[in-house]
């Protein structure tokens, strides 16, 4: 197969660049399916990049706290990077809390294609599955401001998908995924 042919074939499985957002509690999983999804999309040989929020506040937004001011922020830089990314013919998947449904929306608005991902998981659940225990030094006071705890989290009114990843694998959450995407002409794999 010559490059040519090669290229043809690879972009052909990817209609436009896009942005999957996902949003959901500390713990819901939303990291762990951003990966699988990654490693679906790249043995197929489509552009794919993820901003992990904890990656991104390394990286991006060093010196910001945890503010609804401070938040907003990061959403935002993230926001803007994935749009830039998309626009350009990337796969682009976020695995940001991303608490508050208005900067959700704002950064909605910044993209073409932009796709709501809810991992949906009950707080009760979200604190059971707790490796780093986060939730507990919430509980406790040495974190402030932690979302779903001391702080809020908005749920999306209406999600382009919802995972629900209480009850079902993270590889069930994929497939529900790109069955969305694929429904919703975003892939053809």
């Amino acid at each position: 197969m010559t490059m040519t042919a090669e290229i043809t074939e690879k972009s052909n499985k990817i209609r436009v660049g896009f942005t999957l957002w996902f949003t959901g509690l500390s713990g819901a999983g939303k990291s762990t399916i951003a990966n699988i999804l990654e490693k679906k999309f790249k043995e197929i040989g489509l552009k794919i990049e993820i901003l992990d929020g904890d990656v991104v506040r390394t990286h991006l937004s060093k010196g910001l706290g945890f503010s609804k001011e401070d938040r907003d922020a990061n959403i935002r830089r993230i926001g803007y990077v994935a749009s830039l990314l998309s626009r350009n013919g990337v796969i682009v998947i976020t695995a940001a809390i991303s608490p508050y449904k208005e900067i959700r929306d704002e950064v909605r608005g910044m993209h073409e294609n932009f796709i709501e991902v809810y991992a949906k998981c009950p707080l009760e659940v979200v604190e059971k599955r707790d490796v780093k225990g986060l939730y507990k030094k919430a509980r406790s006071g040495e974190i402030p401001q932690f979302t779903g705890i001391s702080d809020p989290y908005e749920e999306p009114l209406e999600p382009e998908v919802i995972v629900e990843t209480n009850k079902e694998t993270p590889e069930q959450s994929v497939e529900t995924i790109l069955k969305w995407l694929k429904e919703n002409n975003f892939i053809e794999i």
